[in-house]
This record gives structure tokens, sequence and C-alpha cells, in this order.
């Protein structure tokens, strides 16, 4: 099966490509590289042990789309790519609505073209805005906070639109909770541009020396602890849900959402005491205010996952916390060293 993945090159694209490659896929990639660099898909390939075709294009441009469609035999896609970072949505919505909806949108319309039927998204649990109850199933309503979480909510809906409309297209939004971790063997992780956005690499490069202290946003939340309560998931297996998505889809038609979470909670100070207890290294922080739309608590309830898709995560928190210390010891700068 020859599979493009959309913004391959990033931190869950790029463990999803070398999971494809060792199940046999054949993977085809394109990204603009906003986030990424070419090195990624050099370790995808080392990692893989094949090459991949990678195109360096804006997913945005449908006629760069059209050339790699025609090009290439594609079965399916999964479709990453996009920007993500939530307060930049907040301070520049335009740019992401524009972004994010035209890069699926264009999708789309290539896809229908070259008669392509299979499409696994990368959503997220964000659509979920505050949650009524936890832990969170699918059947919870959607309602975002930010315009990140929108264009993820729209571009669901669009997508269930056009499955409505066409009855061979089978389509599986995979709604994320908080990938964190890296590929065992080091070579690839999670490898932010400027400051963290994301706990865990501010966690590792802390630890490393990058950073001074970890600010911890707020310690008076309705939680065992008083920090937020998130589902952490080890990227690993994350990866390994979108091959279990793609399997699904092969014999399904129509649209479906299905969480990927553990179903566990655990609090930032429990990341932190995790981190330090797994690797033997302090981590300095500091209590500073909330940051605005924080939420308590969020988790998955992941029992559609594995009765849909027959996956479960097989990662513990140490393996997270070992794995990402791993990745950025052996690449204290990321990828810009080499």
């Amino acid at each position: 099966m020859k599979v493009l993945l959309t913004g391959g090159a990033g931190y869950i694209g790029s463990h999803t490509a070398v999971e494809l490659m060792n199940a046999g896929c054949d993977v085809v990639i394109a990204d603009d590289l906003s986030n990424s660099c070419r090195e990624v898909v050099k370790r995808i390939e080392e990692l893989g042990k094949k090459t991949v075709r990678f195109y360096e294009i804006d997913v945005c441009s449908e006629d760069a789309l059209e050339q790699v469609f025609s090009e290439n035999d594609i079965d399916a896609v999964i479709h990453f790519a996009g920007k993500k970072a939530v307060g930049e949505s907040v301070a520049k919505p335009l740019m992401y609505y524009k972004n994010n909806l035209d890069a699926t949108m264009n999708l789309l319309e290539v896809m229908q073209r070259h008669d392509v039927n299979k499409l696994i998204f990368s959503s997220s649990a964000t659509v979920y805005g505050v949650p009524k109850v936890v832990p969170i199933d699918e059947k919870q309503p959607t309602w975002c906070t930010n315009p990140y979480g929108w264009t993820k909510y729209m571009s669901e809906q669009i997508m269930r639109d056009v499955c409505a409309a066409n009855p061979k297209l089978s389509i599986v939004l995979l709604r994320y909770f908080n990938p964190i971790g890296a590929h065992e063997s080091g070579r690839i992780g999670e490898d932010p541009k400027g400051i963290p956005n994301n706990l865990m690499p501010y966690i590792s490069q802390v630890a490393i020396g990058r950073r001074e202290k970890l600010s911890v946003f707020g310690n008076d939340y309705d939680t065992h602890d008083g920090t937020g309560v998130r589902d952490y998931i080890h990227v690993v297996d994350l990866a390994k849900g979108h091959l279990a998505a793609l399997k699904y889809a092969q014999n399904e038609n129509g649209c479906v959402e299905i969480n990927l979470g553990t179903g566990i909670g655990y609090s930032v100070l429990d990341i932190v005491h995790a981190f330090e207890k797994a690797n033997n290294i302090e981590i300095p922080y500091v209590i500073t205010e909330r940051r605005p739309g924080d939420i308590d608590a969020s988790f998955a309830d992941a029992h559609l996952a594995a009765e849909l898709l027959h996956w479960h995560t097989e990662k513990t928190l140490e393996d997270m916390c070992r794995d990402t210390w791993r990745w950025q010891q052996m690449n204290p700068n990321g990828y810009r060293e080499e």
C-alpha cells in the first residue's frame, strides 16, 4: 500500500511514517518543513529501512498536491499538515483558518479527482472544549475554545459532509489527546522551534540545561495536586493507532470519530516527578499564573478505539519519560546539529 502523509516530517507524522514502513507500506511525504527539516526524512528512511518519496510543498497549494497525486499511485492519505499552536491561533486567527481549512479542502478535492477514498485525519481532543465529564467519550458535545480547535472541528465537519455525498469514502477522524515521548532509538522526537508550547519538551529542555526552570501554570485547579490533568500518550502508540485506523478504513465506508488516548489522567506535577524518577534527574520548577483557557482535567475514554480498531496503548509513563530524555540527550539541540 502506498500512503501519502501530509505533514509527514513533523513529530507525529515522522513516527507514523516509520511504523507504516515497518509494516511494509510505501510512504510519500508532502511537507513544507515549517515545523521540521530535511534531516527528519533521512532519519525516517534510516529507521524504516526504505526510501521515502519526499515533496517539499505547501499542502495549501492545490497545483503542488496535484503533482504529488499524478506522480504516485496513492492508496490512502493520512492528513497531519496544519498549524498547531493554540496561543498563536488566538493571536493570528485568520492565518489558522486559511491555512488549516485550505489544506483540508484542497486535499479532499485532489483525492476526489484521483479516486483516492481512504483518509485518516489528525484531529484533536481540543474539539471537546471544556468537557462536561471525564473521561471523555466520542458522544460528548464538541465546542472549541480557540481558533486552532475550531479549525479541527470545521475540518471534521467538512469531511463528514464530503463523506455523506460520496459513499465510496472511508474517513477516520482521530482525536488525539497529548502525545509525548520519542522513538526508542532516540533518532526522531519532538523538536519545537522556539520556546516549547508543550509540557514534555519543556521539561526535557530544562533537564538538558537549555531552560533554567519549568513554569507550572497554576496550582489551584480542581485536581488531586492543584495542577492541570491531561491524558499523555506515547507517540509510538499514537503512530500505531494510525496504522490500525488505516486497516479499519480498508474494510469500512463512512466517517467515524475515534479518541486516541490512554484513559489515564496525569497532572503536570505527576509528569515532572515521573520524569525525575525515571531519569534520576531533578527538574526545578516555579508555580506561575494560570494560562487563559486552560481547564482542570481532560482524559480519554478510549473504548471505541479498542472496539473498532483493536488498538490499545502499550507504553507506560516511565517509557514516555525515558524515551523523551534519550531523544533529548542524543539531540541536545534537536535536529539542527546535523
